[in-house]
C-alpha cells in the first residue's frame, strides 16, 4: 500500500478495487463475458452513430438524440470495462488516487448527462405523438442542439464541482474499495477528512440531475400512453406505441437499476447484490441501447441494409 507523508498524517495515494476478486473460479468466465459485452457495446453504438450521420433519412430529432446517446454509451462503458478487463487479466487491482478521481468524474459526468438525454428523448416522443402537426416547429434543429448541449453541459458542471470537492479529501487507510469502479459511496467511506460538505453537495446535485429529468420522462410517457389509448384503431395504437417502445425499454432498464442500486440499504449482506445491480446500469444498459434500437427499429435496420449493400458485394 503506497502512502505519502503529510505534516502529521500518512495519506494513501492508491486504492485497491476489490471488484470480483473474491470469486477466483469465475475470473476467466467474467473476462470473456465482459470482453464480449464491451466489443458488442462499442461496435453497436458506434455503428448507430455512423448510420445516423451517414443516412439522410435519419436526420431527425429522434435520431439526433439517439446518436448522442450512443456516443455517450460508448464513452460510458469505456470508462469502466477496460479497467475491469485489465484487472481480471493481470490480477493487478490497484488504481492510483488520480486515476480513481478521473474514473469517478467521467462515470458521474456521463450518468448525469444520460438522465438529461433520456428526458430530451421522451420530450421528443411526446411532441411527435401529442402534437404531430407542430412537431417540426416545436423541435427544430436549433432546439435539438440546445437540448443536447444543455444535457452535456449539465453533467460537466455538476461533476466538475463534486470532483473538485473530492480531490480535496484525504485518505489515511484502509485503501480497499469493495466495488469494481470508483463510485461515490465506497470512496467517501475511506476518507479521513470531513465529508459533510461533499455529501451535502452530492445530495443536492443528485436530486437536481435525476429528479427533474425523471419526472419529465414520467410525465411525457403518461401523456403519450393516454394519447395512444384514445386512438380508435388497434393498428393505429400499435403504430404509435412502436415509435416510443424502444426508448421506453431503455429508460426502464436505466432508472430501474439505478433506483435499486442507490435505494438498497448499505449493508455488508447486500454489498455483493449492489455490485450485481451496478453491472446492469453501467454495463448492460449501454449494451441494450444498440440491441433494442437495431432489433426494434425499422429505420435503423433499413439504413444498415443500405450500408451493407453499398459497401459489400452481395451474392
Amino acid at each position: 500500500m503506497k502512502k505519502e507523508e503529510g505534516k502529521n498524517q500518512t495519506y494513501i495515494i492508491e486504492f485497491i478495487l476489490l471488484g470480483f476478486g473474491d470469486r477466483p473460479e469465475l475470473q476467466y468466465c467474467l473476462f470473456l463475458l465482459f470482453l464480449v459485452v464491451y466489443i458488442v457495446t462499442v461496435v453497436g453504438n458506434i455503428l448507430i452513430v455512423v448510420l445516423v450521420v451517414a443516412d439522410q433519412h435519419l436526420h431527425t430529432p429522434m435520431y439526433f438524440f439517439l446518436g448522442n446517446l450512443s456516443c455517450l454509451e460508448t464513452c460510458y462503458t469505456s470508462t469502466i470495462l477496460p479497467r475491469v478487463l485489465a484487472s481480471i487479466l493481470t490480477g493487478d487491482r490497484t488504481i492510483s488516487f488520480c486515476g480513481c478521481i478521473v474514473q469517478f468524474y467521467f462515470f458521474g459526468f456521463l450518468a448525469a448527462t444520460e438522465c438529461c438525454l433520456l428526458a430530451a428523448m421522451s420530450y421528443d416522443r411526446y411532441l411527435a405523438i401529442r402534437k404531430p402537426l407542430h412537431y417540426a416547429t416545436l423541435l427544430n434543429g436549433r432546439i435539438c442542439l440546445q437540448l443536447a448541449a444543455g444535457s452535456w453541459m449539465n453533467g460537466f458542471l455538476t461533476m466538475t464541482i463534486i470532483t473538485c470537492l473530492m480531490s480535496q479529501l484525504h485518505f489515511c487507510g484502509p485503501n480497499e474499495i469493495n466495488h469494481f469502479l470508483c463510485d461515490f459511496t465506497p470512496v467517501i467511506k475511506l476518507s479521513c477528512s470531513d465529508t459533510s460538505l461533499i455529501k451535502l453537495a452530492t445530495l443536492i446535485f443528485s436530486f437536481m440531475d435525476t429528479l427533474p429529468p425523471f419526472l419529465l420522462t414520467l410525465a411525457s410517457y403518461v401523456c403519450i400512453i393516454s394519447t395512444i389509448l384514445k386512438i380508435p384503431s388497434t393498428t393505429g395504437r400499435q403504430k404509435a406505441f412502436s415509435t416510443c417502445s424502444s426508448h421506453l425499454m431503455v429508460v426502464t432498464i436505466f432508472y430501474g437499476t439505478v433506483v435499486i442500486v442507490y435505494m438498497l440499504p448499505n449493508s455488508d449482506t447486500l454489498r455483493d447484490l449492489n455490485k450485481v445491480f451496478s453491472i446492469f446500469y453501467t454495463v448492460l444498459t449501454p449494451l441494450a441501447n444498440p440491441l433494442i434500437y437495431s432489433l426494434r427499429n425499422k429505420e435503423i435496420k433499413e439504413a444498415l441494409r443500405k450500408v451493407i449493400s453499398k459497401y459489400m458485394v452481395l451474392p
